[in-house]
């Protein structure tokens, strides 16, 4: 394509294909260790029991909180009580873990015979005395990560409002105050204080490991900003205060539900900035939330200089080659952008599910980023149809194809570069320091064939993929 027919705009197509991707219930695997005291209790069939155990690897020395509640065919015949049934394994799973939330998430089957599981968890929730949260994470979602979405929206709900302080309890924070600056000078303190702006609360949203929500808060403080927040938190019994007039961004694209509900229902503002994956994604994140709250971000061209001088010997393998998206977990966009400032050309970026109001910035960034890079604009297609692609890969002949699991071997056989998808998803891929991560699995599957080709067993691993 010459420069003369590049199109000025992204192009937008949607097919009609299955979606071919892991069921949001797999959203527990990540779920229950983040939010350390919490229970999720997934009622399905034996085929979503099956399913968990497998996608998730579970050890036999592990004990894992989470549960399967198995229906039967009575339960589907409804010939037994729903909430019977219900409330007795509740019990048991406050008599054995006593945990501070549990988390019932609905599958297929549960809205095929239309439980009423709304109805049921407040009247439990009265009486064993824990909090039960409704999340409908099932197979009649567009892709895996959005069961994440489901759950993080039915807690934003649960989240409290401020409550007036009591003289008592200002005391109270008055006296722990001083015990956290005991053996601190009262210069020490007051620069302790002052190192933040003043600006309006500010909460984050989206499940990170802790380490990745640690470098996010502290980047951000290096400009003078707060974090009020993060949903989820690490304990259900620490979430985020949100009153009306907070602002609120996240750190996902599949959040939009998320983003939705804290906007409708809790009255809070949304920050829309690209997203924080990649050294150019981190600073357009932090440069968005730092011109909201009417602050110059400081040393931020420096520091992405020198994250994108840390990764030169990966970016060197990948550095004028293409990629091709096939489409799974919704991180499609922010990848392929950060690949385009890679110098990477994106020839396709397929996607379950497009949210343009959600990813409305991070849109606009791949388009800057393409134009800046010199690159082509990648044609996005919603809901795309695996044949046709399959197709479109075969004409496009791309050096590196991003796909989900089931299509990776027999790429693989017909001698076309895959890399699973869902690696990126459970990968710690946020921040300025994780780029190398990221890097680290794209160029994996190029690095691969160097060696083999350098030993000359291409050929034959080839001829053996194709028998």
């Amino acid at each position: 394509m010459t420069v003369a027919q590049q199109p000025e705009a992204l192009n937008f197509e949607c097919e009609t294909g299955n979606y071919h991707t892991f069921c949001p219930i797999s959203c527990v695997a990540w779920l229950y260790q983040k939010i350390e005291d919490s229970f999720f209790l997934v009622i399905g069939t034996k085929t979503c029991g099956y399913f968990l155990q497998n996608a998730m690897g579970v050890m036999i020395f592990a004990e894992p909180r989470y549960a399967m509640a198995e229906l039967e065919e009575g339960d589907i015949s409804a010939q037994l009580n729903d909430y019977n049934e219900l409330k007795r394994l509740c019990e048991q799973i406050k008599r054995d873990r006593n945990p501070s939330v549990i988390v019932w998430i609905g599958t297929c089957t549960t809205e095929i015979i239309k439980m009423d599981l709304e109805g049921l968890a407040p009247k439990l929730e009265g009486e064993i005395g824990i909090p039960i949260v409704v999340a409908r994470a099932n197979g009649l979602d567009y892709a895996f990560t959005q069961g994440e979405d489901t759950v993080l929206a039915a807690m934003a709900n649960r989240c409290p409002n401020q409550a007036p302080v009591t003289e008592n309890e200002k005391n109270e924070r008055n006296a722990i105050q001083k015990l956290l600056n005991f053996g601190k000078k009262k210069e020490e303190v007051v620069q302790e204080e002052s190192e933040y702006v003043d600006h309006p609360p500010l909460v984050l949203f989206g499940s990170l490991p802790d380490p990745v929500v640690t470098q996010l808060t502290l980047e951000l403080k290096k400009q003078g900003i707060k974090v009020s927040g993060w949903l989820p938190a690490k304990r259900f019994t620490e979430l985020p205060v949100l009153e009306e007039g907070y602002y609120v961004a996240g750190v996902n694209p599949f959040l939009s539900r998320t983003a939705t509900t804290l906007m409708r229902r809790r009255k809070c503002k949304l920050i829309g900035a690209p997203f924080p994956i990649g050294p150019d994604g981190t600073r357009a994140w932090i440069e968005k939330i730092c011109s909201v709250f009417g602050i110059t971000p400081k040393g931020l061209e420096e520091r992405e200089a020198q994250i994108w001088a840390g990764v030169e010997d990966y970016v060197k393998l990948i550095r004028g080659k293409s990629v091709f998206f096939m489409g799974d977990n919704l991180l499609e966009v922010s990848l392929a952008r950060f690949l385009v400032r890679c110098g990477m050309t994106v020839q396709e970026v397929g996607i379950p599910y497009m949210d343009k109001r959600y990813q409305a910035a991070e849109l606009a960034f791949l388009e800057k980023a393409c134009q800046e890079m010199g690159v082509p604009l990648p044609k996005i297609v919603e809901k795309p149809d695996n044949y046709n692609q399959v197709q479109r890969i075969y004409d496009l002949k791309p050096d590196l194809v991003i796909t989900g699991m089931a299509h990776a071997n027999p790429l693989e056989a017909r001698g076309i570069n895959t890399k699973w998808s869902v690696e990126f998803t459970f990968a710690q891929i946020h921040g300025f320091s994780n780029a190398r991560d990221i890097l680290e699995l794209v160029t994996r599957p190029l690095r691969r064939n160097n060696n083999l080709k350098d030993l000359g067993w291409d050929k034959l691993v080839r001829e053996e993929a194709k028998i």
